[in-house]
Parts: C-alpha cells; structure tokens; sequence
C-alpha cells in the first residue's frame, strides 16, 4: 500500500464530500422546490459529468485553470501558484466531478418529504428557509448521508479527471487509483492486487451504508 498517496486520497475525498454537502443542499433543495420550468437546464447541467468523458471534463478543466484564463491568472495572482497540477485543482475538479453523486439523491429526499407538513407549516406562516431547516433537512437526513458517502466513493475512484488536472506528481496529486496504474505499468501485480483489494473492499462497505440507508429513507420521507 502506497501510505501517502493514501492519505493524500482519503484527504481529496474527505475534502469534496465536504465542499460537495454545503454547495449541493442548496442546488438540491432549488431543484426540488422551484417551480420554474427551465430547471430541467440546471438539472442537465448538474448531470453532466455522468455521462462525459472523464478526460474531456479534465481536458477543459485544465485549459480553464491554466494561466491564459481569467481563473487561472486570478488563482495564481492571489496564491502565487496555480490550480493545475496542484492539490487545491484536484479538490475542485473533484467537486466538479462528483457533483450529481451528491445532489441526485439529496433532490430525491427531498421530494419524497411529505408534502402535507410542508403545506402545515406554510399554513401556521413558517418561512421557506425554517420549512427547509425544520422540516425538509432533518426528515432526508438519509439521503444527506448518502450524498457523502457516494461522493466520498466516487472521489476515491477518480482517475481521468484526476489525471488530466494533476498529473502524477507523487505526495502531491498521485491518489490510489493512479498509483494502481503505476504498479500495473510496472508490471507490479501483486502491490496493485493489494491496492485494487483495499478499494474493492471500501467500495462495497460503503455501497452497503447507502442501500442500508435506502431502507430507512421511505420511513423517514413516508406520506
């Protein structure tokens, strides 16, 4: 086992699932309640990466956090290095990356909260931001879980993205998964067994607190 690229993933993950809870209730709860019609836009958008390539999100990525853009000049004029080939570019390509792992099933527990208590509390003159924080946030909890720990997983098990953004710069931006590459080039099956295990295994707990929490959510979100 690679230890500091270890560290340095469960860091990446740790981080993103993090940023990826405050940044995706509010997006998640929007898409739930708006009732604008355009949202199917923004729902669109917030799926892309799903279905796009790993390596053209990298890829334009790594042109937007280079020093011919305005993020780019802005980020190295205000930190003195830049977001390629850097940890903090990994944690926003991560969030980027990871995004409809973390709202896709806060917007589903959100909208299987019965809809009668919020009407309730509406009726007794309760706010949209106390309904959210009274009502909906706490009876979705298990879908709040869930969004973490997936985008927790799927953090872990970045690569192309990882990759394109930065690099393979060992203590720096080299994570397991990469690393697991690296042996196999090296024609180091045995510590890439030993990596790939310890990932399969971690994968397939997690797996089983978010179907174990899908069990629980029609209690919590019942009508």
């Amino acid at each position: 086992m690679n230890w500091p690229a270890f560290v340095l993933t469960a860091r990446l993950a740790s981080l993103a699932s993090v940023i990826l809870l405050l940044v995706g209730v509010p997006i998640a709860l929007w898409i739930a309640f708006s009732p604008r019609r355009w949202k199917f836009l923004a729902e669109a958008v917030v799926a892309l990466p799903i279905v796009l390539p790993p390596t053209v999100l990298g890829f334009y990525l790594l042109v937007a956090f280079g020093r011919g853009t305005f993020l780019g000049r802005w980020y190295e004029r205000f930190t003195g290095s830049t977001l390629a080939f850097s940890f903090s570019g990994l944690v926003v390509a991560s969030v980027l990356y990871s995004l409809p792992f973390a709202v896709n099933p806060m917007v589903a527990g959100f909208r299987a909260v019965d809809q009668k208590l919020i009407a309730a509390a509406r009726t007794l003159g309760a706010g949209r931001g106390k309904i959210y924080r009274r009502i909906v946030l706490p009876l979705a909890w298990p879908s709040l879980v869930a969004a973490m720990v997936l985008s927790f997983a799927h953090t872990v098990g970045e690569f192309g993205v990882v990759l394109m953004v930065g690099g393979n710069i060992p203590g720096a931006t080299r994570t397991l998964s990469i690393d697991i590459f690296d042996q196999v080039q090296d024609l180091n099956y045995a510590s890439a067994n030993q990596t790939a295990l310890a990932l399969l295994v971690f994968s397939f707990l997690l797996l089983c607190v978010v179907y174990g929490l899908n069990l629980r959510a029609p209690f919590w979100g019942s009508k």
